[in-house]
């Protein structure tokens, strides 16, 4: 059973010392230590959570150490606590080891619970309130430039009626009898789909 650490700073000029003072005092046999911002890729928080085994125990300086938002803590946390792995925040004084860390981290994740609940209903409120002022939400319907000029060609070419639908799509390069189709009733022109 170990006391394993990970300390992080965000730019090459930040100092650890203070993080890896805090950690040793504590105990930690081993430390991860990094230098990133908060980027996607964490090498060393990755090997860190790789070496844990059932009963050591994870720490940190702070929460903002580890999590990038509080979903993210919390997904890594309950990883640990699954693995039978204790989790101490010293700044924070949570140690999920006593039943109290335990209580304080369960309100950590009725809180990204919370959080993840209201992003939803925001989005929902807001979607609705576009609705209610005409606008939709998704990709925006129509032709491109491009696209409704060969949507006119097309047209007058499938009235003139001397061309086949193979032939309309050769000659204005269009890929598939769909897209021309689909031009065809962006000019409202109805379509015979058995005219080859």
């Amino acid at each position: 059973m170990e006391f394993i650490g990970y300390a992080r700073v965000s730019t090459r000029e930040q100092n650890l010392d203070l993080q890896l003072d805090a950690l040793k005092s504590v105990g930690c046999e081993r430390i991860f230590m990094e230098k990133a911002s908060g980027v996607k890729e964490r090498p060393e928080l990755d090997k860190a959570l790789s070496y844990l085994r059932a009963g050591d125990t994870f720490v940190i300086w702070k929460l903002d150490r580890l999590g990038r938002s509080l979903k993210e803590l919390v997904s890594i946390v309950d990883g640990l606590q699954k693995r039978n792995i204790a989790f101490i925040s010293i700044s924070d004084g949570i140690n999920t080891s006593s039943a109290l860390g335990k209580c304080q981290f369960g309100i950590f994740a009725a809180l990204a619970e919370y959080e993840r609940e209201m992003i939803i209903e925001r989005t929902k409120a807001g979607l609705q309130a576009a609705r209610e002022r005409g606008k939709l939400g998704g990709r925006p319907k129509g032709l491109s430039v491009e696209g409704k000029r060969k949507a006119k060609a097309a047209k007058i070419l499938y009235l003139n009626g001397e061309y086949s639908i193979n032939e309309i799509c050769k000659m204005l390069k269009i890929g598939s009898k769909a897209t021309l189709y689909r031009y065809l009733s962006f000019e409202n022109v109805s379509i015979n789909r058995r005219k080859k």
